[in-house]
């Protein structure tokens, strides 16, 4: 076995934060390596070969290590995290994107396939930028994977990403993923093999993460969280591999996001603090929602100080956002009232959960659609709670008024809360007009 010329210090961190003593962490290590088909007998001595002697343990053990560390701390565990070294960029990219391809062509429909082809995943692709161009390319790397590709391969990708990004903002999650995972699979996959300088590498890298984990986010607007997970768990190897400090931090924002949405608070603040561990030179915009995605998963568990002294900072750290230049699309002061409304929601505000997500609609931009629709349907839902009944059916017709136009499994949610909800008071006559008006376009 190689050997390192230091103690793996990093390796006894994780190990302590597990809680585990040696044996417990072998046989977890041979339980995950029966479940993988092979036969492992390692015993105590072993891992004190590798914490103490500097051992490092063959490829496909530490492939498990990590798998069984990942899932006893419940957030990802990198090869660098766990003191394994940077192993060669070439060798780990290989093995990377081939599982990624395999992803993502299992995620393709195969009755879409054709349709996405020769219509939509066409036309999306003839409005970016030397596009045909890439086309060209795409299809020498197909049958020359010597082809060398430069920056203009990597522009193709990001502007695709923003492409993709912009349609699932309108059009929701559902709608805009099979294209994401055609991409992947049909350009982003070849580009990853081709030939390139270590620069362009490096820029391919991480074009393909942000990618990947746009993937991931409208597989879990789809509440498809499983494999959600599985695309953000590659979009961090991706980042990693390219040395994106930002991409890894926003994709464990986007797990952290999952998280709360699912309700599990704990698993929320664990991932959101490793975000923030993971860029600590982020600008005050990332610190804002970093901040404020705590925030809520602190309320979320009922810790009313660390979620209040959150949201001080993401008020504090958004001020000092806007005061510089915006990006459209990035965290903003409505997104901030949104963390605000979740907080006081959780905390037992519900007055003042309504007035925040009020003035979150209020000042939202109006090409994000889906969001519109949804956190549009949780306002509805808290003055419904609030006794406010009329109000809420009021609201809930103006959700219905776009319902048909996006397609998210996160807002059809929301719709069932919806009908769920009125279902006691269906004698109310605008209960039962929004009631019939619902179920005909959700039959």
């Amino acid at each position: 076995m190689p050997r390192t010329r230091h103690q793996n210090e990093s390796l006894g961190r994780l190990l302590y934060e597990t809680g585990w003593d040696h044996g417990q962490f072998t046989r977890a290590i041979n339980a995950a390596g029966t479940r993988a088909g092979l036969s492992l007998h390692y015993e105590n001595s072993s891992v004190s070969h590798w914490l103490n002697d500097g051992t490092v343990p063959r490829r496909r053990t530490q492939e498990l290590i990590l798998d069984v560390l990942s899932t006893r701390l419940r957030r990802p565990v990198t090869v660098a995290e766990a003191g394994f070294g940077e192993p060669q960029l070439d060798g780990e990219a290989t093995d990377l994107v081939t599982g990624l391809m395999d992803l993502a062509r299992a995620d393709m429909d195969p009755s879409r396939r054709s349709v996405l082809g020769a219509g939509l995943y066409s036309a999306a692709m003839v409005s970016v930028p030397g596009w045909q161009d890439a086309v060209g390319r795409i299809d020498m790397i197909k049958t020359n994977p010597h082809t060398r590709i430069g920056q203009r391969e990597v522009q193709s990708v990001i502007a695709m990403t923003e492409m993709v990004s912009s349609i699932d903002d309108q059009q929701g999650g559902r709608f805009a993923r099979p294209m994401a995972a055609n991409f992947l699979v049909n350009a982003i996959g070849p580009y990853l093999k081709a030939d390139a300088t270590d620069e362009v590498r490096k820029a391919m890298l991480s074009a393909a993460a942000d990618h990947c984990y746009l993937t991931g986010y409208m597989a879990m607007d789809e509440r498809l969280d499983g494999l959600a997970n599985r695309y953000y768990v590659k979009a961090l190897e991706l980042a990693r591999l390219a040395g994106d400090e930002l991409t890894f931090c926003t994709t464990l924002r986007g797990m952290s996001v999952m998280h709360g949405d699912l309700g599990d608070g704990s698993t929320a603040i664990r991932l959101a603090q490793s975000a923030s561990a993971a860029s600590p030179q982020a600008g005050p915009r990332m610190r804002a929602f970093l901040a404020g995605q705590e925030a809520h998963a602190a309320a979320i568990t009922g810790d009313r100080s660390l979620a209040l002294l959150r949201i001080k900072q993401a008020e504090a750290a958004m001020e000092k956002a806007e005061s510089q230049a915006k990006a459209l699309g990035s965290y903003d002061p409505s997104s901030l009232h949104y963390h605000v409304s979740q907080v006081r929601y959780e905390l037992g505000d519900m007055s003042g959960a309504i007035e925040s997500m009020q003035q979150s609609h209020q000042i939202r931009e109006p090409v994000f659609r889906r969001t519109r629709v949804r956190y549009g349907a949780m306002l509805a839902e808290r003055k419904f709670k609030a006794g406010r009944l009329d109000e809420a059916c009021m609201d809930w017709h103006r959700v219905l008024d776009e319902y048909q136009l996006v397609q998210s499994g996160r807002v059809d949610d929301r719709i069932h809360e919806m009908q769920t909800l009125i279902m006691p008071h269906i004698r109310n006559p605008l209960a039962r007009e929004l009631h019939d008006r619902a179920r005909s376009m959700t039959a």
